[in-house]
């Protein structure tokens, strides 16, 4: 004999309520092991803790680069030339006269051996017009003598005749051509000494014509000679050689690049720094350029328009004088002051932090051993410190290091 058995039905009611009982176990249970979780140690050891502090800070800007010789010659080739001997390589250091490079040219040593010659020449024509003038003369005051003492004769013969005539011993007519020739060799003195007077004048002005001439031709010496020793390329400064254009044996033309020397003491630097940070930059801001050995002070003197790869370069002039660290071509870093913030809160900058924007850090309790979540602002970037808006007060202390992996609202500190 079959039993009927009859199934027995559950109200829906209570399954919700059955349900609504295992959900409730589930979040409980999910929030003891937050509570478990949220209960995070850490070693102060471990952390970068920093004080916020109130005071002026300088708000940079840090870019690198070079310093270069801001008195850089250029050395070139007067003539055409041949490259003879190479003295001085790249990377030398030089002084004012020192060689670099010797040339050669045949035909300007040619120019100047007959320049020379010409100008022997030129000087012994000089002598013997001086010669030959010195002769003429001595001849005219032979001649002058000469009449002189002629004139003096008839003076004292028509002197004497002049009493003889009186008693009849010389005729009037003897009496009369005595005077007339002292009357003309005194003319022929007076003209002598004009036509001496004149050949004087004439021998200055021939003399002088000649001295302008070997004067002109010391000038076409002093010419050549320059151009000869100019194949002597020599340094006009005290510097480096930075760079050497030419090769041994090689033809130059007028005008070709030989060599470049910068100056060891007078050096400027050129500075990379950010496209976003340029329109801060300003001429006279202060700079200071660190070479790793010693920090120079400097000022910002010019600001290249141009961007090249998201860059834009500065120049700045160093204060004198410079530190022997600093040479040409060195690598440094720079940080140029472009604003001063006085009277804030500050604190050093944590990792990974932007400028005017708003962060989660731990603030840390002494009292109670722990650190909790707090926002806070934070303003210009100045150096190793950013400035603090809000979130914070003075003298608190602040966990800097990267703690983005913890969320929870507290820590503990041991």
């Amino acid at each position: 004999m079959d039993i009927v058995k009859n199934k027995v039905r559950t109200h829906p009611y209570k399954r919700v309520a059955q349900a609504s009982g295992i959900i409730i176990a589930i979040l409980a249970a999910i929030w003891q092991l937050n509570i478990v979780l949220n209960k995070v140690s850490i070693s102060k050891k471990e952390l970068i803790i920093a004080p916020v502090q109130r005071g002026d800070l300088l708000v940079t800007v840090e870019g690198y680069g070079t310093l270069v010789s801001s008195k850089v010659q250029l050395l070139t080739s007067s003539t055409r030339a041949t490259v003879s001997e190479i003295v001085l390589l790249p990377g030398a250091k030089i002084k004012k006269g020192d060689i670099i490079v010797k040339l050669t040219n045949p035909e300007l040593n040619q120019q100047y051996n007959r320049a020379k010659q010409e100008m022997a020449l030129a000087q012994a024509n000089l002598r013997q017009l001086k010669l030959n003038h010195q002769r003429e003369i001595l001849n005219e005051n032979a001649l002058h003598a000469q009449l002189f003492a002629e004139y003096e004769s008839a003076k004292i013969k028509r002197a004497a005749e002049a009493t003889l005539v009186e008693k009849g011993i010389v005729s009037q007519l003897t009496f009369r051509k005595s005077q007339l020739n002292e009357k003309q060799l005194n003319q022929r003195i007076e003209i002598l000494k004009q036509r001496i007077k004149q050949l004087a004048m004439v021998h200055r002005e021939s003399i002088n014509i000649q001295q302008e001439r070997v004067k002109q031709q010391q000038g076409v010496v002093e010419i050549s000679a320059r151009r000869v020793n100019d194949l002597i390329i020599r340094s006009n400064l005290n510097g480096v050689l930075q760079k050497l254009a030419v090769a041994l044996g090689q033809s130059l033309a007028a005008g070709d690049e030989i060599a470049i020397i910068g100056s060891t003491s007078n050096l400027k630097a050129l500075i990379k720094i950010p496209q976003s940070k340029a329109q801060t930059i300003e001429l006279k801001q202060k700079v200071e350029i660190d070479t790793r050995q010693d920090k120079i002070a400097g000022q910002v003197t010019r600001i290249d328009p141009v961007v090249t790869d998201n860059t834009v370069e500065i120049e700045v002039s160093l204060q004198q004088p410079l530190p022997s660290s600093a040479r040409p071509y060195q690598n440094v870093d720079a940080s140029i002051v472009t604003n001063k913030l006085t009277n804030v809160l500050y604190v050093q900058t944590p990792s990974k932090l932007n400028s005017r924007t708003t962060e989660i850090l731990y603030k840390v309790n002494t009292a109670r051993n722990s650190a909790n979540r707090v926002n806070i602002t934070f303003g210009e970037k100045a150096g190793r410190f950013i400035e603090i808006m809000s979130g914070a007060t003075e003298a608190e202390n602040l966990i800097i290091s990267d703690l983005s992996n913890y969320i929870q609202p507290q820590i503990t500190l041991n």
